[in-house]
């Protein structure tokens, strides 16, 4: 019997075309011979849609409400319930919501805030669906740049040098931000908004303007902001992961290839772009051309990374080599760009069995959340139910 998948995409997000992308990719990579896929498309605005016109990559261009069904998620006995949102006359509804879909398990394909941070994860939780992705934990310290930093160094992983602060604070006093971070990092910096992906609000500074002006961008785009030192030149080397637990498996390397001091959203998406390819367009050096000594060091972060955020399915995890040849652990993508297929491929890993890596990764953390206990008998309602004859029905405090 085939697997019912439902493919969740999109958002409120300034990586939203990005998500699409990705999402497409994926949808079309699934075995349809062992999974019946549902398109979840999330609007700009947060509406969720689903239909058969979400299947084509240029149906977005213009996007038609009206050739697609607005829908509410439920959870219903594990699984995810997609009801019809009937238009609405004058106060009263027209009809009663159908349910147009249940599914067996969710693949969420979003990028950035309000879908890759947890936030997603968090309502497939309490609907208790399977889901490919990481869970609430990892996805929240995966989305914030601060706290996943804060974390690596923590867990005595090599760091790049920085400093954070919020709006609150730039605003209240930039002199002073300045001040600690030519004190304590130097030029160049490279500033960054905490929760934003795909290289977005992204700025090198190597003077005292410059860094004023980059952090004005960042701040337009999130409320907190990393400051790092600028390694240059830049040689990043990526690496992705895929499990769940003790069972995980570390993919080829992989070296962008930029001429830039960082890499832009432009060089990721963009420039080398040939239709619906998304991260699978931008230029790299596969695999990544770096000694025995240097991948074996990437891929033992990448694991132990893993293990410390507790993620799951496939994750990108990226590096910085300095001119030493100094290994630095950058940042977690919990749901990377084309879900970083074209990192499993030469190990002889299709897109399709990588998909159903993911699927199996779902349905075990699922299982191992079951054994989990959620209950624990107390008498606390008993008691209070006790106390409270006699009290005029007042709770007993």
């Amino acid at each position: 019997m085939k697997l019912k998948i439902g493919v969740i995409y999109g958002s409120r997000t300034c990586e939203h075309d990005v998500s699409i992308i990705s999402a497409l990719q994926a949808a079309q990579a699934l075995n349809k011979e062992n999974y019946d896929v549902t398109y979840i498309y999330i609007g700009r605005e947060g509406t969720w849609y689903t239909g058969e016109a979400l299947a084509d990559v240029k149906f977005y261009e213009r996007f038609d409400p009206a050739k697609v069904m607005r829908v509410l998620p439920a959870g219903e006995g594990g699984k995810l319930a997609l009801y019809h949102l009937p238009e609405k006359k004058k106060l009263f509804v027209s009809a009663a919501a159908e349910r147009v879909a249940l599914l067996d398990v969710v693949m969420p394909v979003l990028h950035g805030l309000n879908g890759e941070d947890g936030t997603l994860q968090g309502m497939l939780e309490m609907f208790n669906v399977p889901y490919t992705s990481a869970g609430v934990m990892g996805s929240a310290v995966g989305m914030d740049k601060i706290t996943m930093k804060l974390l690596f160094k923590g867990c005595g992983f090599p760091v790049i040098e920085g400093v954070w602060f919020d709006r609150g604070r730039w605003s209240r006093e930039r002199d002073g931000v300045m001040d600690e971070a030519e004190e304590k990092i130097g030029y160049p910096m490279i500033v960054k908004p905490a929760n934003l992906g795909s290289s977005i609000g992204i700025n090198v500074a190597h003077d005292r303007e410059q860094l004023e002006d980059a952090v004005e961008t960042a701040v337009a785009y999130d409320h907190r902001v990393l400051v790092e030192k600028a390694v240059t030149p830049l040689r990043e080397v990526n690496c992705a992961v895929m499990g769940y637990g003790d069972h995980v498996e570390t993919s080829e390397l992989e070296m962008p290839v930029t001429q830039e001091e960082l890499l832009t959203f432009e060089e990721k998406y963009i420039r080398n772009a040939k239709g619906a390819n998304g991260m699978a367009s931008q230029a790299r050096i596969i695999p990544a051309p770096v000694d025995e000594k240097t991948a074996e060091t990437v891929r033992n972060l990448a694991e132990r990374a893993f293990h410390a955020m507790d993620l799951k399915g496939v994750v990108r995890i990226d590096f910085i080599l300095d001119g030493e040849n100094h290994v630095f652990i950058n940042e977690a993508n919990t749901i990377p760009g084309s879900l970083a297929f074209y990192l499993w491929e030469p190990k002889g890993i299709s897109f399709s069995a990588l998909l159903d890596g993911m699927v199996e990764c779902a349905f075990n953390a699922y299982a191992d959340k079951k054994a989990s206990v959620f209950s624990h008998d107390s008498t606390i309602l008993a008691n209070i139910l006790r106390g409270s004859k006699g009290a005029k029905g007042k709770l007993n405090r």
